[in-house]
């Protein structure tokens, strides 16, 4: 069987690596022969995450390669693409597959349609503010990463949605050791992209700072000269983010509330959960399914709620292990890349109905009636 996947980006690019890329050697094992064609390359990665610019005519290439390799799916099985063929242009080719009857899968793990329904520039908005849920609407099926995308998806008139948290393969992720050091380690991991959530972090560090031994690592951003000296920041490495993490005592994810927001798989939580971490997250979107208050971790609401809980962790070090150790049990069984497998292969050999995931031993913020809806 031969199977072509478009993604956004080459493997450094968080959202493809974990959506698609580490799925392809268990694919393969399972005869399934896997293409993958980006359409954002690793030159334009490195732009991105060092703040450089990528040329007009560079940019042009892309959607032009993206044009010629859509005469090549004929050959193939099965079609997956990641969030659409072509960002910031209409659907019309999503739609044309669907005309020659070529059955595309659209995989989603961010609120892309708010990319152009809620696009400041008023004609974006006004051109391309149904692009998206056209695009999963064309569709044979839409892969969602949370409940929030999964409702879209099926409000836009998707034949079959089909829920599938973002994953870790567990197997990399080896358990914290008890360290012997007495400075707590307050951790983030993320993108240039996503600093600005961490960037707002750091008044409520530096008033626990105050009172306590701690340190705050943020790993995968580049420090800005705003930054103050006790933050220590470390670059990212597929090859090194585990051990990154693992040196975290507690491992934090502060979000806004937006719609935007609502999009997010609260991968980072899994990450630190997977390491036997206790983790303390906003209230917000997928966070309140990932996170069982006092239980693997704690909610908040604001920066009362933050003091406050994190001096909860950082007095107690038995509260940590225990969390942690709850946390990493929910990983095995709600966020492992193994058990997602047996659903993607199934969607992609068309196989019998899939059982749909479902977060069923842990609260889920959504209402009884986008439940029904879901199923």
């Amino acid at each position: 069987m031969r199977v072509i996947y478009l993604t956004k980006y080459s493997i450094n690019g968080a959202s493809s690596r974990l959506r698609s890329y580490q799925y392809f050697p268990l694919l393969e094992k399972e005869n399934i022969n896997v293409t993958v064609s980006p359409f954002f390359n690793e030159k334009y990665l490195k732009n991105l995450y060092s703040g450089k610019k990528t040329s007009v005519v560079q940019l042009l290439n892309f959607y032009v390669v993206r044009f010629f390799t859509l005469f090549t799916l004929f050959k193939y099985d099965k079609v997956v693409i990641e969030k659409e063929l072509f960002p910031y242009f209409f659907s019309w080719f999503e739609k044309i597959l669907s005309v020659f009857n070529i059955k595309y899968i659209v995989d989603y793990d961010d609120a892309i349609f708010h990319n152009y329904d809620l696009n400041p520039n008023k004609l974006i908005a006004f051109f391309l503010k149904n692009k998206i849920y056209n695009v999963m609407k064309y569709s044979d099926c839409v892969i969602a990463g949370n409940d929030y995308l999964a409702l879209k998806a099926k409000q836009s008139g998707a034949r079959k949605v089909v829920l599938l948290p973002t994953a870790i393969n567990l197997d990399k992720y080896r358990i914290k050791e008890d360290s012997k050091n007495k400075t707590v380690v307050i951790g983030w991991i993320g993108t240039p992209s996503t600093f600005k959530y961490i960037k707002k972090f750091e008044t409520i560090f530096l008033k626990l700072k105050n009172i306590y031994d701690i340190e705050l690592h943020i790993v995968g951003a580049k420090k800005d000269g705003q930054c103050c000296k006790e933050i220590k920041f470390f670059d990212w490495s597929e090859e090194s983010e585990v051990d990154l993490i693992s040196k975290f005592d507690i491992g934090v994810m502060p979000l806004e509330n937006t719609p935007w927001e609502l999009g997010k798989c609260s991968y980072k939580l899994i990450q630190y959960m997977g390491c036997g971490i206790p983790v303390i997250a906003s209230s917000v979107g997928m966070n309140k399914i990932v996170v069982v208050n006092n239980v693997n971790g704690f909610l908040v609401n604001n920066d009362y709620d933050w003091i406050q809980k994190l001096s909860k962790l950082i007095i107690d070090k038995d509260l940590r292990a225990n969390q942690g150790a709850i946390g990493r049990i929910m990983v095995a069984e709600k966020f492992c890349l193994h058990n997602n497998i047996s659903t993607l292969l199934t969607l992609i050999k068309d196989e019998k109905e899939v059982v749909n995931k479902s977060y069923t031993t842990i609260k889920t913020p959504i209402t009884i009636e986008e439940l029904n809806i879901l199923n």
